[in-house]
């Protein structure tokens, strides 16, 4: 039987029951890997329940430092019975089955064209271990064991990892690298070590750092000057939030009182989560809510409010699959069109999509400049498979005299000096008027905030005129909003292209993958990523130079497509939409599928070739 061959490229899929201890050994096989110098990208695909169902963990081992998602899986670490059949029915033709081999399994379980291991653990940890959890928890080790045995890791990474992780609890330490060779020697006594899958050490990592988006965007949230973070908890951006405690903690303490210099508030749910934070944006605070869809649709009349009183205020999509429920432990890039247009009436919000980690931290931070310099809401788009999976990226970093944009304020000398102070006045045709904080003086800047129309001075009224002129001078506003967004990033083809591709978010690592393999077949496609919503004048004039473009995107109704058409003004005739949304992260091979279809279908052959 053929076998898969590889040094340092390679899909491990870990199949387990969730609650089973298993999350923490499969990361453990990951870190060690990428502590050899190697690049991986795993991510954590888990049921929406607490224990029982089945969770799966995939690795990607790449040394080119691909971090989307390849598709197929080289090895398959099969310890759920219940998924058996799908584990087995993913793995590549020459792949590699790691199973329990405790209880024997008739030859109809297995394929002919599979590589199969089999391991009796359950024996080995009831033979080792007394007690019931202890088998459990400790079969994971031993299985990762094996697997450094037979992929060719540096155990010594796995120990050192051991040691940090169990610093000062030496029983800890100890019975984990007791397990751990327990699983290795097994295996190098009685299985044929190495496979073609292997490891190999490296240098390809360098200065990147692991992190996930969740944990990146709430330090870019302190970064940015945010000192009120008023959520509640919803998967997948719970995390974020609590990141954001524990930054806080250690750089919003005052060094000298031990005062905190913060408040977070969880709410008794998302209405009065984001109330308290538009209240906070309100008197002069920065303040952001987490959440995602389900949130954002319960959220819709508050968001109008702080749209039309235009108050600042930053809210952080973490987007999982709908509608309703959904699924709320898979990925999506499904609330785009709800935030675009989030509230009733007409409405624009202004958006950002952070492609990795990185940029969560950035465009979280800047997001706070954005919401004072526009006094309104501003969306930070991320999404599970960004948020909750750790990734390889580059370092944040930050300028100390970076100083934050705090937008038109009127203080207290020029309302003293009797500066004309209109709290919805145009006075220089971009749209955006000046504000005053609460209190700034006693007798004048005072205005009454209200959802309701008014005139230039905050005054009620329902005049037609007054409602017309407010709505014209929000519409400049969001004009002004496109000189302020993150320029869109061109990814030109290496040769002339006719095809163009539009994409943005998570979908960013599989793309930077996919244009390679599409380049290497003679499919030569101009990029376009997309960072923020309004759209600049770039993505029009990148459309008009291109027979047909793609818009890649992880949602059903192609809703950056339906955007694109409805406010960048783009001919609908030459998008072609390529749609992922099963809940997992769209993988590189699904895009070159679907574009070499497209290419194939549009390529015109001369007669003469035909009649040749």
């Amino acid at each position: 039987m053929k076998r898969i061959e590889s040094v340092n490229d390679c899909v491990v899929k870990f199949a387990n029951v969730n609650g089973s201890g298993s999350a923490s050994a499969n990361e453990l096989f990951a870190r060690s890997i990428l502590r050899m110098g190697v690049p991986v990208s795993p991510r954590n695909i888990f049921p929406s329940n607490i224990q029982g169902l089945p969770t799966w963990y995939e690795v990607r081992v790449n040394e080119s430092g691909y971090q989307g998602r390849r598709g197929g899986v080289d090895l398959v670490v099969a310890m759920n019975p219940q998924t058996w059949a799908q584990d087995l029915k993913e793995i590549e033709s020459g792949g590699y089955l790691f199973y329990d081999s405790s209880k024997p399994l008739p030859k109809s379980k297995f394929r002919d064209d599979v590589n199969v291991i089999g391991m009796p653990l359950t024996e080995i940890c009831n033979a080792t271990y007394s007690d019931p959890r202890q088998r459990q928890l400790f079969k994971n080790i031993v299985y990762v064991g094996a697997l450094s045995a037979l992929m060719e890791i540096d155990p010594n990474e796995i120990e050192k990892l051991f040691s940090e992780q169990y610093k000062g609890k030496e029983a800890l330490l100890q019975s984990n690298v007791k397990a751990l060779r327990l699983g290795r020697d097994y295996a190098q006594q009685h299985l044929s070590c190495p496979i073609g899958l292997r490891v190999k050490r490296a240098n390809n990592v360098g200065s990147k750092i692991f992190v996930d988006g969740n944990t990146a965007a709430a330090l870019g949230a302190v970064y940015g000057g945010a000192t009120v973070c008023a959520w509640y908890p919803i998967t997948p951006s719970s995390s974020l939030a609590e990141a954001f405690i524990k930054h806080c903690q250690k750089y919003r303490v005052d060094p000298a009182t031990g005062r905190n210099r913060y408040a977070i508030i969880q709410g008794e749910d998302e209405l009065a989560s984001v109330g308290i934070a538009i209240g906070a944006g309100w008197n002069g605070a920065r303040a952001f809510t987490c959440t995602s869809g389900p949130g954002i649709s319960l959220m819709q009349e508050f968001i109008g409010l702080a749209y039309f009183a235009e108050i600042p205020v930053v809210l952080i999509d973490v987007q999982r699959g709908g509608p309703s429920t959904g699924m709320p432990t898979r990925t999506q890039q499904s609330d785009l069109l709800s935030c675009a247009y989030a509230s009733h009436g007409d409405t624009r919000h202004v958006m950002l999509f952070p492609e990795d980690p990185t940029e969560c931290f950035e465009f979280a931070a800047q997001a706070f400049d954005l919401a004072e310099r526009l006094q309104t809401p501003v969306f930070v788009m991320t999404d599970l498979d960004i948020g909750m999976n750790t990734r390889l990226t580059d370092p944040f970093q930050w300028n100390d005299s970076r100083a934050y944009d705090r937008g038109k304020v009127m203080g207290y000398e020029d309302l003293e000096a009797g500066k004309e102070f209109g709290r919805y006045l145009d006075v220089d045709g971009d749209g955006i008027p000046y504000r005053t904080y609460p209190g700034t003086h006693p007798t004048r800047g005072a205005y009454f905030t209200r959802g309701t129309t008014k005139d230039r001075y905050a005054r009620y009224s329902e005049a037609g005129p007054d409602y017309v002129d407010n709505m014209q001078r929000l519409m400049r506003k969001f004009e002004t909003a496109k000189q302020l967004m993150p320029k869109p990033l061109l990814k030109p083809a290496a040769k002339p292209a006719r095809f163009g591709a539009i994409y943005y978010g998570s979908t960013s690592p599989a793309m930077t993958e996919a244009m390679d393999v599409l380049s290497l077949r003679g499919i030569h496609v101009n990029a376009l990523r997309v960072r923020g919503f309004p759209f600049q004048d770039e993505i029009a004039d990148f459309v008009a130079s291109h027979p047909w473009v793609f818009v890649i995107e992880q949602n059903r109704d192609a809703q950056l497509k339906t955007l694109l058409i409805n406010e960048a003004k783009v001919n609908p005739s030459r998008l072609l939409s390529v749609l992922h949304y099963d809940g997992t992260p769209i993988t590189a091979r699904y895009i070159v599928e679907q574009i070499s279809q497209h290419a194939a279908a549009r390529t015109v052959v001369p007669l003469k070739k035909v009649v040749s």
